[in-house]
């Protein structure tokens, strides 16, 4: 009786293939498992979004609709390192690796030093800089000439001048001589989108006061799961699409950015007992700090705030020859105050992820096997 009332759920809450056995995302969501079915059980509070593309290219969907919105959070630091690479290897001048400065910042880096804090520990400052190299109109345009329309990333994360329209002057530097200077640059102010949803919960805390009113996002970065899964797809498979479609990286810096995308933190340098495996890897693996087996990569960026849990990933396991990409967000405020740092990220939202990577992990195992 209980997997026909899930069936039934699924169903009517919009899976874009009849319910079957064919569909990973209804194979997933009918497991008798806790972690699933906690989250099934009260669908309209966790606001899941699913997407997952096989091997062979079929799309399957839950619940997606990119006029629902949910805050993106460091998920954006994904198609942001993708655009500095490209940037760089677009000026004649620099490369990925060579040193740049920001006016103001204490420390001189690389573009490449900077996509792998961001990938290996979420790194916010990372994030920060690059946004400084690129500019948020700059963003915004290249990323909708490659017909990527929804999507806004108009903020720098966790800092005092998130919203500051000015981008800095930047310098790139070899051996104390200056290669190429990028002069101050002023972006548009930050406008308001209209979007379901962009009013959130019932209150929200602001200089330790609570606010007894829906938390506004209409002035937040925005970021679709529809975009970060095409991201992921184009990444990884630019062969399938147009030439329009492709970003443009050196052969070099798109075998840097995926493999800086898949390694562990320890692989990448980071030694520190909290940056265990799954540190910044929700699917599958999230809810342990076991290793993760060496014939499984994990290409992925996640992001996680204000209740807000979301990964875009592309896993692929060797020792099983299966594959696939599959994005999914999730919100778990229960008490729908934000800005209170109580969410039930370890509870509910990371074990959900975990568990929904597995289920569609082994979906594609025994179908592997049956076929």
């Amino acid at each position: 009786m209980k997997k026909l009332l899930i069936l039934f759920l699924l169903v009517t809450f919009g899976c874009t293939k009849q319910t079957n056995l064919d569909d990973p995302i209804q194979f997933a969501l009918s497991a008798n498992t806790e972690k699933i079915q906690r989250v099934i059980d009260n669908l309209e509070a966790h606001e899941i979004q699913i997407m997952v593309t096989d091997s062979e290219g079929n799309d399957f969907s839950f619940q997606v609709d990119a006029n629902n919105y949910f805050y993106p959070a460091s998920s954006v630091k994904f198609p942001v390192a993708i655009l500095a690479l490209e940037k760089a290897n677009q000026i004649p001048e620099i490369d990925s690796e060579t040193l740049f400065q920001i006016e103001g910042d204490s420390i001189q880096t690389t573009i490449r030093k900077e996509i792998q804090k961001i990938f290996a520990v979420s790194d916010n400052e990372a994030y920060n800089r690059l946004f400084e190299f690129l500019g948020q109109d700059e963003i915004d345009l290249k990323l909708d000439a490659k017909d990527l329309y929804s999507q806004r990333i108009s903020h720098r994360l966790s800092t005092d001048d998130q919203a500051y329209y000015i981008s800095k002057p930047i310098t790139f530097i070899k051996n104390d001589s200056i290669l190429y200077q990028q002069s101050l640059k002023r972006n548009l102010p930050i406008f308001s989108i209209n979007l379901e949803k962009i009013h959130k919960g019932k209150g929200f805390y602001r200089n330790d006061s609570l606010i007894e009113k829906p938390m506004d996002f209409s002035k937040k970065n925005y970021l679709p799961i529809t975009t970060l899964h095409e991201l992921m797809k184009r990444l990884q498979f630019p062969e399938k699409h147009n030439a329009s479609e492709q970003f443009l990286l050196s052969n070099d810096d798109r075998k840097f950015l995926l493999e800086t995308m898949y390694q562990t933190p320890k692989q990448q340098g980071f030694q520190d007992a909290e940056y265990y495996d799954s540190y910044v890897k929700f699917f599958m693996f999230g809810d342990s700090k076991q290793p993760i087996p060496d014939h499984i990569k994990i290409y992925n960026k996640v992001g996680y705030a204000y209740g807000y849990l979301t990964d875009c990933a592309h896993i692929v396991d060797t020792k099983h020859a299966v594959s696939f990409t599959i994005t999914a967000t999730i919100h778990v405020n229960k008490n729908q105050i934000f800005n209170d740092d109580t969410y039930e990220y370890d509870s509910i939202g990371i074990p959900f992820l975990a568990e929904l990577g597995r289920q569609i992990h082994q979906f594609y195992i025994k179908k592997q096997q049956n076929n």
